[in-house]
């Protein structure tokens, strides 16, 4: 696998810092952090808990690093932590007979203001030594990134529940580091837990020893985002030789019934698409049912929310994503956050060779259409020359990346990498380009220009015709021009699933309804993305002449009673275009039932731009909801709703 810490990219070499970032990270070498913490849960009507330790960080001095002051080593933190303390370690000595050195001298470290989500953190270090250990004891535990729940809000409403949730930039929150994407190193920790509870991490190694304290080690390095703890009443179950499912008791048998085998299988498809999976275990953790996304990929343990537990395993695909991270995104990674496409777009486009594989190329051209309308969704609300609608977003000192965030980077990066596919004109040559591309990045941080001067490295030719510069398809046009992509791939092979679908939505748009057209249409066998796909028509046809909906309603209780996620997401979507009052409950049920930030903000934004009955259901339903749902998911709804935004 390589050297663990590479020669860094050229880009890397020659970058100072991350505008996201208060870091002096261009003038250091993160070799090694180490956490030692104990947690400690809220307590007499405390909102929060506490993390309570130290962070160890190994680090040498970058030859000819930018960063500053020699004298003054800055990291990213938060103003909800409190540094306790900072000492340079000794070295540690080799011989047996010396006596131990004196305690380190403490350190005056002070903080100074940098942005809304962080600040920064100042240690002064002796401007010569060249290596450094420095300890920093701290308390944490009120900061975005450390999630704090209640026993009711969690599944098996017994116990409480704290995990903590990195990307973009909450990590500074949980513990001091440079929170910055271009930088990774190897980690490990010992964290003390109440008994009755269980800590688990993104880490390659997981021990459990006396005193309830759970040990963790990541051989491999990783940016500071995707080092993740969560603790909690939670049991665990094989699935398959090198996977494991972690739940709430409550939960276990269901996650093990839908998925016992199913990851290896995928993992096996990757491995044969994109090389060696290299992070040892594949573990899924499900969240409580409050976690805002459908999967955080943290190596080793993918946090996902309940939502895929859907009975049926109709929802167990959505897994191939958080896969795919496991090569695009975890082992190469985006150095700055105006750059995630790089994550976002080839784990997209891998995910449907994945799903291609061993679903077929018809269904996942369904998926990737449903992708297509997601993203027209988004330029149509935002306009198409919105700055944030290109691939190489401008990050500007003081905006958080978390507010950058949508379908962009996701779907016209899938595109920008089917088009790169599109110019190399056969599948298992650009496949094989993939595998090369991770096998020259793996554990590094890179830059669109180091992805596409490679691109053009491998395929000489390609850069012989300057494919780079084709009119209108230039590729600095696909970066740094917003708007809708240039190039989209060709998804007719899915019109065979997507035909019947648009046919039947047609027959349901219709004023006067053709019941025995209707009836002749069997949707008995129509998998997730079919019947989503059915049903985004029928939103675009919406409001529907009177009645129609009720009469949907009605023929189609695998729709409109489904406990899928995505279909109780389109239904209601469609409740509320059509101000379906009679179905209301079925929102505010959705809404309690999950708090994920893909399903809750586009039914408060359709409950905000509704009647003034659903304008009301939406102020009740956040009302009652607010508090399971995490804190950046709750100043998006209080931005829709006009409410004043609480403080992260």
């Amino acid at each position: 696998m390589g050297s663990p810490h590479p020669a860094p990219s050229r880009a890397m070499a020659a970058r100072g810092g991350d505008a996201a970032s208060a870091g002096s990270a261009g003038a250091w070498s993160l070799r090694h952090l180490h956490l030692s913490l104990r947690v400690t849960f809220p307590a007499g009507g405390a909102r929060a808990g506490r993390l309570r330790g130290s962070a160890r960080l190994e680090l040498r001095r970058a030859p000819g690093g930018a960063g500053g002051d020699a004298g003054v080593l800055r990291l990213d933190t938060h103003r909800s932590v409190r540094v306790l303390g900072a000492a340079l370690l000794p070295p540690p000595s080799g011989d047996a007979g010396t006596p131990p050195p004196p305690p380190p001298a403490a350190l005056p470290v002070r903080t100074e203001p940098f942005a809304s989500f962080g600040c920064a953190l100042l240690v002064p270090v002796p401007p010569d030594e060249q290596r450094l250990s420095l300890q920093i004891d701290y308390e944490a535990g009120e900061g975005p990134g450390v999630c704090w729940l209640a026993p009711e809000q969690t599944a098996g409403k017994q116990k409480p529940f704290m995990y903590t949730q990195g990307q973009a930039v909450l990590n500074r929150s949980f513990f001091p580091c440079f929170d910055t994407p271009s930088v990774k190193c190897t980690y490990s920790a010992t964290v003390k837990v109440p008994e009755g509870f269980v800590a688990v991490m993104s880490a390659t190694s997981w021990e459990k020893e006396e005193d309830n304290t759970f040990v963790f080690k990541m051989s491999q390095p990783i940016p500071s985002y995707l080092i993740a703890l969560a603790v909690g009443d939670i049991v665990a179950a094989d699935v398959g030789p090198r996977s494991r499912v972690w739940a709430e008791p409550c939960l276990i048998e269901a996650a093990k019934k839908e998925y016992d085998g199913v990851i290896e299988e995928f993992l096996v498809v990757g491995e044969k698409l994109f090389g060696p999976y290299v992070w040892g275990r594949y573990d899924i953790l499900f969240m409580p049912p409050s976690f805002p996304f459908g999967g955080m990929e943290n190596p080793c343990l993918t946090f996902v929310t309940p939502c895929l537990l859907a009975g049926d395993r109709s929802l167990a695909d959505v897994i191939i994503h958080e896969i795919s991270h496991s090569w695009f995104g975890n082992l190469v990674t985006n150095a700055s956050w105006g750059e995630f496409w790089l994550n976002e777009g080839f784990t997209m486009y891998a995910q449907r060779r994945i799903s291609t594989e061993v679903y077929g190329l018809a269904y996942t051209c369904l998926e990737a259409a449903t992708g297509r309308a997601l993203l027209r969704q988004h330029m149509d609300n935002t306009g198409e020359d919105h700055p944030l609608n290109k691939l190489r977003v401008v990050i500007e000192p003081g905006i958080n990346p978390e507010d950058t965030y949508n379908e962009t980077p996701y779907e016209k990066g899938f595109c920008f990498v089917s088009y790169l596919a599109h110019l190399v004109g056969d599948q298992s040559k650009f496949d094989a380009f993939l595998q090369a591309y991770v096998n020259r990045f793996k554990f590094q941080s890179i830059t669109a220009d180091d992805a596409l001067g490679f691109f053009l490295e491998y395929f000489p030719e390609l850069k012989e015709k300057g494919v780079d510069s084709i009119p209108g398809l230039e590729f600095s046009r696909w970066l740094d021009t917003p708007g809708w992509p240039p190039f989209l791939p060709d998804l007719s092979p899915g019109d065979v699933l997507m035909k019947p679908a648009e046919e039947l939505a047609l027959l349901w748009a219709a004023d006067g309804l053709d019941m025995e057209a209707i009836e002749a249409v069997d949707i008995a066998a129509w998998r997730t993305y079919q019947l989503v796909y059915f049903l985004d028509q029928v939103l675009q046809k919406s409001p529907l002449p009177q009645g129609n909906v009720e009469r949907l309603s009605k023929m189609y209780p695998k729709i409109s009673r489904s406990q899928n996620a995505e279909l109780r997401l389109r239904w209601c979507q469609i409740i509320l275009r059509n101000d379906l009052e009679a179905e209301y409950s079925k929102v505010k049920d959705f809404l309690q039932s999950q708090g994920k930030q893909k399903y809750t903000l586009p039914l408060y934004r359709a409950m905000w731009a509704g009647s003034e009955a659903a304008q009301a259901l939406a102020m009740e339903t956040f009302s009652a909801t607010a508090p399971q749902l995490h804190v950046n998911v709750q100043n998006y709804v209080r931005k829709i709703l006009g409410l004043e935004v609480a403080e992260a």
